[in-house]
C-alpha cells in the first residue's frame, strides 16, 4: 500500500512539473522593465516588423535598460517613461540615438546650452538618428523610427550631467 501511494505521489509530482505553464516559464520581449541592482537587462526585439521597446528612467539618473538589440531596417517603437516625481526642469530625461562614430562626450557638452531645444544641440542634429522630447516625472513619450544599418550605436540622455550614467548600446543585427 505504501509503495502504491509513493508511486502515485511521484507520478502526480512529475505530471505537475511537466505541465507547468505558469508565468514563470514564459518570457516576454523586448520590454524589460524589471531590474535588480546587480543586473542590467538587454531588450531584444522579436524578429517581426515592429520592435516595441519601453525604457524607464528615474530620479536617480538611471535607465533600466543599457542594451537594446533590433534587426536592421526594423521599425522601432520606443516609449520612454519617467518613473520619478521630479519636474523636467530639475530632472528631465530624453533618449537620443547617436549616429555611428559620434563622440558621446562631445555631444553631451554641446547639449548643455540647448535648454530651449530639449537639450538637443542644433549644431549636431545631423548626428542624431532618433530622439524623444524631454519629459519630467510621471510623463511618457513615444517615437517610431527605422533601425539603421547593422552595427553598434550609442544612446544617452542629454540633460546636463546625465549622460555619465544614462547611456547604453543600441545593437543592430
Amino acid at each position: 500500500m505504501k509503495k502504491t501511494l509513493l508511486m502515485f505521489a511521484s507520478a502526480a509530482f512529475l505530471f505537475a512539473a511537466c505541465n507547468n505553464s505558469s508565468e514563470e516559464t514564459k518570457t516576454t520581449e523586448p520590454t524589460a522593465t524589471e531590474t535588480t541592482a546587480t543586473e542590467t537587462p538587454a531588450a531584444e526585439a522579436p524578429a517581426g516588423d515592429v520592435a516595441t521597446i519601453t525604457i524607464n528612467a528615474n530620479d536617480a539618473m538611471q535607465f533600466d535598460i543599457h542594451e537594446i538589440k533590433v534587426k536592421e531596417g526594423q521599425t522601432v517603437k520606443l516609449t520612454l517613461h519617467h518613473t520619478g516625481k521630479a519636474p523636467k526642469e530639475a530632472m528631465g530625461h530624453n533618449w537620443i540615438l547617436l549616429a555611428s562614430g559620434v563622440n558621446m562626450d562631445n555631444f553631451a557638452k554641446e547639449a548643455i546650452p540647448a535648454k530651449d531645444n530639449d537639450y538637443i544641440p542644433k549644431s549636431m542634429e545631423k548626428d542624431i538618428i532618433a530622439h524623444t522630447k524631454l519629459i519630467g516625472g510621471g510623463e511618457s513619450t513615444e517615437i517610431q523610427f527605422k533601425a539603421p544599418a547593422k552595427g553598434t550605436y550609442d544612446y544617452l540622455c542629454s540633460f546636463p550631467g546625465h549622460s555619465g550614467l544614462m547611456k547604453g548600446k543600441f545593437i543592430v543585427e
